[in-house]
């Protein structure tokens, strides 16, 4: 016996890539979930809009296309405004429905994000990352000599020359610490993952800071979330990295902020799973700064080890961050609202809940 076919909509509600239902006039009729978190809005407060007032290309001639309720379009790479966010570059697909003249289905997928996100071929990087596996033991032990023999030598130097030893000592400390995390980097072995108040992680990152500096985060925690499932010490890492990079991005600011928000996202899934059963990925971190942002430029390579923007910065924070949450099946992007001037990273993460159940209050 054939087992039946299951809904339209409910085929189209498990969809990962954005899908938006335009009634006849290019105004939106319904979302499915992974369109709510690509926009940002609910499907209740995206209804009834026109879909230019979300959506803007840059090239006039696709916004003529779209008018265009009969033809089917198909464009790569295209730039485009998001209201709220910026300017994005996205693969569009849009089609008639068929026998409902006016009506039409419009696809957006982030190509830039899903290889952020992960799904790109990382050989390159793999074989950047290698070279510490090899060279850590060969580096390490000629720099514990040299900081040795600089402590030795600071005790027979008086105090005017004792400058120049703890120079010598501080940038072996320095050389030591990037060995150290080129070796994290290159880890092929994971952390054991166990399920994880994800508040009390960011609670613990900030108090570390705020222990340095008295950097102030605000807080915007949905106080309902369950437990994750990743590692305490790592999401502790991570969210370090985050703020670090928010607190400095923001610090010429006017008035400059660092935010942590929480929140249940539904929609957002990642076929990782060893028998190729799609994971959810609910529960966002974002952290987010008022600071001038990312070069453009550099914008589309900033998980990439060695790529970064400090003048005395290694580039290995973000790919850092990256493998760690890589490690607990999360993904992690960055996205630029020019027009609200905030820079966002939003981590997802999966439930600690066994496969095949559903947490009660979630929404299906």
């Amino acid at each position: 016996m054939t087992a039946a076919l299951p809904e339209a909509v409910k085929l189209i509600a498990s969809l990962p890539m954005a899908i938006v239902v335009l009634a006849p006039g290019q105004r939106i009729a319904s979302v499915n979930p992974a369109a709510e978190q690509f926009f940002g809005q609910s499907s209740r407060r995206l209804a009834g809009k026109p879909i230019t007032e979300v959506l803007q290309f840059a090239e006039q001639r696709l916004t003529d296309r779209l008018t265009d309720a009969d033809t089917p379009l198909s464009a790569r790479e295209s730039d485009v405004i998001v209201a709220g966010q910026g300017a994005r570059r996205l693969d569009i697909g849009v089609a008639p429905v068929v026998d409902e003249p006016g009506w039409q289905v419009l696809t957006l997928h982030d190509s830039t994000a899903a290889e952020t996100m992960g799904e790109a071929p990382a050989g390159r990087e793999d074989a950047v990352l290698r070279a510490p596996e090899i060279l850590a033991h060969e580096i390490k032990n000629p720099l514990a000599g040299i900081r040795g023999a600089a402590q030795l030598l600071a005790r027979k130097l008086g105090d005017s020359d004792k400058a120049l030893t703890s120079l010598i000592a501080d940038e072996v400390d320095r050389i030591a610490k990037l060995i150290d995390e080129m070796q994290t980097l290159s880890r092929r072995t994971t952390q054991p993952l166990a399920p994880c108040n994800l508040h009390e992680s960011v609670r613990r990152a900030g108090a570390v800071l705020a222990a340095g500096d008295g950097t102030r985060v605000e807080e915007e925690f949905d106080p309902s979330l369950p437990p994750v499932m990743g590692n305490a010490d790592a999401l502790v890492q991570v969210v370090i990295n985050l703020l670090s990079n928010a607190r400095e991005a923001s610090r010429d600011a006017v008035r400059p902020r660092v935010i942590v928000r929480t929140r249940f996202a539904s929609g957002l899934q990642l076929h990782t799973t060893a028998d190729g059963r799609p994971l959810r990925l609910p529960i966002e971190l974002r952290v987010s700064d008022n600071g001038p942002g990312i070069d453009p430029a550099m914008r589309d390579h900033i998980f990439e080890p060695f790529v970064t923007t400090k003048k005395t910065g290694q580039g290995l924070g973000l790919a850092l961050v990256r493998k760690l949450v890589r490690d607990m099946n999360g993904r992690i992007t960055h996205e630029r609202d020019e027009s609200g001037g905030w820079t966002h990273f939003r981590i997802h993460l999966p439930l600690a809940t066994e496969p095949g159940k559903k947490r009660k209050g979630a929404p299906a």
